[in-house]
C-alpha cells in the first residue's frame, strides 16, 4: 500500500480551515500554520500538528498547500524571513491555492525550479460551501508531472479539477472565472432590484430566473443572501476586488478590453467605501439598492420598502 505524503497547509481562513479538515478526513497527516493561533489550536485539537514557521512546515512535509488572501501574503510565506523556500530541495512540491496575480505565480514557479522543486498554482472556485463539501472547482497551472503528483491531494478538496496549462495558467483562468462571477452578481442584483421595485415578489423573480436560461450557480448559492440582506462571507467583497484588480492588470498586459469588469470594480469599490468590504460579494446588491432607493430584503420580508 502506497504511503500518503506528509502535507502542510498554511492559511486557515474561511476556505483553508474546511480544506484542512477534508485533507485529514482523506487520511493525510497534516501540519498547519496561520497567523491566527486559535485557528491552529482548533485544527490541532482535531488531529493536525501545529507548525512553527513556513520554513519549518515546508522542511517537515513532502507537499505544502497554501491558501492565502493575496500576492503579498503568498510572497511573504514563500520568500520572507523563515519562508517556505528556505526549505527548497529537489522533489519538493508546493500547491498554492490562493488567488494571486499570474505574474507572481510564474515568478515563484521559476524560483522553485532552480532548486529542482515545483510550485503549482491551483486557485479554486466554489466558495466556502464548496470548501466545506469538498466540491471545489480547481484550475491547475504547472507541469504534467507536478499535476499528477498533486491530483490525489486535490481530489480530497474538489470535484472539478482541470490542468489548464503551465505555470501561471491557473491564475489566468481564475481571474477569468472571477470576471464572470462579478458580472453575474451585478446582473442578478439589477434584476432583483428592478423587478421588486416594480412590485413583484423578489423570491418569485429568483424562482423564474433559476428555472430558465438565466439559471446560474451564483444565484443558487447566493439567493438567500440577496433576499435576506444577510451578507456573512462567503467570499468577501474586498477579496473579489483583489481578483478584479488582477484581472484588469492582466487585461492591460494583454491589451484586452474588460468594460464590464471595470464597471463592476467601481461598484464594488462603492460598496467597500460604504463600509461593506467584509460583506459577502453578493452584498454588491446593496449598491444597486442604494441607487434605486429601495430594499429587496425588506420587500422579501414583507416589510414596507424604503
Amino acid at each position: 500500500m502506497e504511503t500518503k505524503p506528509k502535507l502542510g497547509l498554511i492559511g486557515l481562513g474561511i476556505m483553508g480551515r474546511p480544506m484542512a479538515r477534508n485533507l485529514m478526513r482523506a487520511g493525510y497527516g497534516l501540519t498547519v500554520l496561520d497567523i491566527d493561533s486559535s485557528a491552529v489550536a482548533a485544527l490541532a485539537a482535531e488531529g493536525a500538528t501545529a507548525g512553527q514557521s513556513p520554513a519549518q512546515v515546508a522542511a517537515s512535509t513532502d507537499v505544502l498547500v497554501t491558501m492565502l488572501p493575496d500576492s503579498p501574503q503568498v510572497r511573504e510565506v514563500y520568500l520572507g524571513l523563515s519562508g517556505a523556500f528556505e526549505a527548497l530541495r529537489p522533489g519538493w512540491l508546493a500547491i498554492d491555492m490562493s488567488s494571486i496575480a499570474p505574474s507572481t505565480a510564474r515568478e515563484l514557479a521559476e524560483r522553485a525550479s532552480t532548486a529542482g522543486a515545483e510550485i503549482l498554482d491551483a486557485p479554486v472556485s466554489g466558495g466556502d460551501k464548496g470548501a466545506i463539501a469538498g466540491t471545489l472547482s480547481i484550475m491547475v497551472g504547472g507541469s504534467d508531472e507536478g499535476y499528477e503528483r498533486a491530483l490525489p491531494i486535490l481530489q480530497a478538496l474538489g470535484k472539478t479539477i482541470v490542468h489548464v496549462g503551465g505555470a501561471g495558467a491557473g491564475q489566468v483562468v481564475k481571474v477569468c472565472n472571477q470576471v464572470v462571477v462579478a458580472v453575474v452578481i451585478e446582473a442578478i442584483s439589477e434584476a432583483l432590484v428592478l423587478g421588486a421595485k416594480a412590485g413583484v415578489d423578489p423570491s418569485k423573480i429568483a424562482d423564474v430566473l433559476q428555472g430558465g436560461l438565466a439559471a446560474t450557480r451564483v444565484l443558487e448559492m447566493r439567493r438567500d443572501n440577496m433576499l435576506s440582506g444577510s451578507f456573512d462571507p462567503g467570499f468577501r467583497i474586498r477579496l473579489h476586488l483583489k481578483d478584479l484588480k488582477n484581472a484588469l492588470e492582466l487585461a492591460r498586459e494583454t491589451n484586452v478590453p474588460l468594460p464590464g469588469a471595470a464597471l463592476i470594480d467601481q461598484l464594488m469599490r462603492a460598496a467597500a467605501a460604504a463600509g461593506h468590504e467584509d460583506y459577502d460579494h453578493s452584498g454588491l446588491i446593496t449598491v444597486l439598492e442604494e441607487m434605486a432607493g429601495f430594499s429587496v430584503a425588506e420587500m422579501a420580508a414583507g416589510r414596507p420598502d424604503r
